[in-house]
C-alpha cells in the first residue's frame, strides 16, 4: 500500500468531544468514504446522552440504536405499504369461458348429391368465418378425421360471454350442414388464476386468465377434474 493510501486509511476527521485509542482505532475499521458522517453521528448520540468521553461501550450504544432506528423505519414504511395495499380495491380480472366441442357428421350426409353437398358446406363456411371474424369471440376448427373413429370436428371457442356459444351452436344447427351434425363430447371450463405464484415474475399471474390460442398446428386436449383435496 503506498504512503497515501495508508494516510487516507488512518485519516480521522476533526471531532468535537474526547475518543478514546479504541474507540478511534474503531471508527478506522469504517469506510474512509463514511467515516465522516459516522462519527458526527456517534458524536450527536453522545451529546444527546450526555456522555463527553467516548469509548467503545459508547460506539457500541449509538451503533445498536441506530440499526434499531433503521429496523423500525424500514417495518413502519413496510406496514405502511401493506395498509396501502389493502386499502386498495382489488383489481377485477376477466376470466375467459373456454369450450371444446366435438361433432361427428351422419355418415348419411356423403350420401346426398354433390350438389347439395358442395351448396351445404359453402353454407356451414361462410357460417365459420362469421364466426372467425366475431371480435366477442375467438374460434378455431380442427378436423379429426382419420384421427379418432368417433369424432370429425373439434371446435375450440374462446369467450368472456358464455351466451355466445349457445348462440353459435343454434346458428350452426340451423344450415344443411349442421343437420347433419352431431355433438359427441364437449368441455366446457373458465380460466383462473394459478394457485401457484410466478417467483420470476408475479404480473404473469394475469395472464393465465385470457388465453392466445392458435400458435401450434396441432392441438392436444387432455380434460380432467380437480377434486377438493386436490
Amino acid at each position: 500500500m503506498s504512503v497515501d493510501d495508508k494516510e487516507l486509511e488512518d485519516f480521522m476527521p476533526a471531532t468535537e468531544l474526547n475518543w478514546t485509542d479504541g474507540a478511534i482505532n474503531r471508527m478506522k475499521n469504517v469506510p474512509f468514504f463514511v467515516r465522516k458522517s459516522v462519527v458526527r453521528g456517534i458524536e450527536q448520540y453522545a451529546k444527546d446522552k450526555g456522555v463527553d468521553l467516548i469509548d467503545d461501550e459508547v460506539v457500541s450504544r449509538a451503533r445498536q440504536e441506530r440499526e434499531g432506528a433503521a429496523m423500525a423505519k424500514a417495518k413502519a414504511e413496510k406496514q405502511a405499504q401493506e395498509q396501502v395495499k389493502a386499502d386498495e380495491p382489488e383489481k377485477k380480472v376477466r376470466r375467459q369461458y373456454v369450450n371444446f366441442a366435438f361433432y361427428k357428421l351422419d355418415p348419411a350426409f356423403r350420401r346426398l348429391p354433390k350438389e347439395e353437398r358442395d351448396a351445404a358446406k359453402k353454407e356451414f363456411l361462410d357460417l365459420l368465418e362469421d364466426f372467425d371474424s366475431d371480435s366477442n369471440v375467438i374460434f378455431l376448427s380442427y378436423s379429426m378425421v382419420g384421427i379418432r373413429s368417433e369424432v370429425d370436428i373439434l371446435f375450440w371457442r374462446i369467450s368472456y360471454e358464455m351466451e355466445a356459444f349457445t348462440s353459435m351452436s343454434t346458428r350452426m344447427y340451423q344450415t344443411k350442414f349442421g343437420q347433419y351434425l352431431m355433438q359427441v363430447n364437449s368441455y366446457f371450463s373458465q380460466t383462473k388464476r394459478s394457485m401457484y405464484q410466478d417467483m420470476f415474475n408475479p404480473e404473469h399471474e394475469e395472464d393465465r386468465t385470457h388465453i392466445i390460442p392458435g400458435k401450434a398446428k396441432y392441438l392436444f386436449i387432455y380434460p380432467f377434474v380437480k377434486t377438493r383435496e386436490w
